[in-house]
């Protein structure tokens, strides 16, 4: 395929889904009569940025302020974090001393219990103090339906 050489077209191709094809040059575009209107609208465009650029006094004094006060949040803010922070802190140790007593505790209980030998207080009760078991007749059963518990000093029913 022959490329044909002419001044019109351009050696740039445009990229489509059909076959490439030379590009035209474009002819240069022309000024319209009204670029006047446009360079006065650009200038109060551009006067009037400016001036909302600049910043006067009362606007000083507000962002003056306002940064003062998100200064003041801020660090606020982070002393509380930072409160927070340590009495977490302190919790968890506090929750770690819990846990250690609670073992010490349990410990302390399991040897006390097993300190205590049952043989030991049979032979003090029945040989130095001189008690006996119970006998079969000395034991009264009774069914109480009044309450739920038994007083000490009430009555025992006669049967």
């Amino acid at each position: 395929m022959a490329e044909k050489r002419n001044s019109n077209y351009t050696r740039e191709y445009v990229d489509g889904n059909t076959v490439r094809k030379l590009r035209p040059e474009q002819a240069p575009v022309k000024r319209e009569a009204g670029s006047k209107n446009r360079r006065k609208v650009n200038y109060t465009v551009r006067r009037n940025q400016e001036k909302a650029l600049q910043i006067n006094l009362p606007h000083l004094l507000m962002l003056t302020a306002a940064a003062i006060c998100m200064l003041y949040l801020c660090v606020t803010y982070l002393q509380v974090q930072s409160s927070i922070t340590s009495r977490m802190h302190n919790i968890e140790q506090s929750e770690k001393e819990l846990e250690v007593l609670k073992s010490e505790n349990d410990a302390l209980e399991t040897s006390i219990n097993t300190y205590v030998d049952l043989d030991y207080v049979y032979e003090v009760a029945t040989e130095e103090l001189g008690m006996v078991y119970a006998n079969k007749d000395q034991v009264i059963m009774y069914n109480r339906t009044e309450s739920e518990y038994v007083r000490q000093y009430d009555d025992i029913p006669k049967y």
